[in-house]
């Protein structure tokens, strides 16, 4: 891809939704505003997404170990992922691990569709 290209293909996720993975496990999902040439992304009207602690999880296997004393096998044990809303944000380029783009079913069918010869 060279430089025009990859310029329109920036230019074309403005105002897409983005999930964005950072070193620390954070995954951040908004609306892609900006980028620059140190790789910073700018996100508007994102959300902030955390794993549990462990010690959320450890809480989470001895309560199901304790509604379950009969089982042979231990439990499967789901627990949610944390999330708060923190607006625009800057994520720097040097901590992002993975970017995705975030698209909803209708346009997966367009894209499909558009892909075909």
């Amino acid at each position: 891809m060279n430089e025009n290209q990859a310029v329109q293909y920036l230019e074309s996720l403005i105002g897409q939704t983005l999930r964005i993975h950072a070193s620390d496990t954070r995954i951040f999902v908004g609306t892609f505003k900006c980028t620059d040439t140190a790789r910073n992304i700018i996100l508007g009207s994102t959300y902030e997404y955390r794993y549990p602690t462990p010690a959320v999880v450890r809480d989470a296997v001895a309560d199901t170990e304790k509604d379950i004393k009969s089982a042979v096998a231990p439990p499967n044990v789901q627990v949610n992922m944390t999330s708060r809303f923190i607006g625009l944000v800057v994520i720097p380029g040097q901590h992002i691990t993975k970017i995705e783009l975030e698209e909803t079913p209708q346009q997966t069918q367009i894209r499909e569709v558009l892909r075909k010869p």
